[in-house]
């Protein structure tokens, strides 16, 4: 199966790149995603080898941090059975597990944050799904010339 390429959005003042680089063998699992497409996602697409862009949200500045990759397949989230945890969903049963996430572990933090401002206005990127308005889904694809594009753009940061 060919590798794909996505897009975690994380508030980094509740799980940040340096929590991840900080987390042991700098590995965690992406646990508290509650949304149906974004868990489907989880659960059936992404899969160990996949790379992922690590995007901070809801912080100044928006925009890509560095790069993880998946090193387990979706799995139930914990998270959403422990009573203490504030992503608890009574819901979610072991028999009947209602919310997903996987393993990643970081590859490598950016020298310097790629803005959001500077993705939408970076030719290639129009169609990139966090370039969207009301594109507010934490766990998107991005596409390999869409991954190819922003690569360069952190190599070229973190020569200056």
């Amino acid at each position: 199966m060919a590798k794909k390429y996505w897009l975690f959005k994380s508030e980094p003042e509740c799980f940040s790149i340096d929590d991840l680089a900080n987390s042991p063998n700098q590995t965690t699992s992406w646990e508290g995603v509650r949304n149906y497409r974004a868990r489907n996602i989880l659960r059936d697409e992404v899969k160990p080898g996949d790379e992922v862009f690590f995007h901070n949200s809801n912080t100044e500045p928006i925009g890509i941090a560095g790069i993880c990759i998946v090193v387990k397949d979706g799995y139930p989230d914990s998270s959403a059975s422990n009573l203490h945890n504030e992503h608890f969903d009574p819901k979610h049963t072991k028999d009947n597990p209602r919310w997903y996430t996987v393993n990643v572990k970081l590859v490598r933090k950016f020298s310097k944050i790629i803005p959001l401002a500077v993705l939408k206005n970076t030719p290639g990127l129009e169609k990139m799904m966090v370039t969207q308005r009301g594109a507010r889904l934490s766990i998107q694809p991005v596409t390999a010339n869409e991954w190819r594009i922003i690569n360069k753009m952190a190599q070229k940061n973190s020569n200056h």
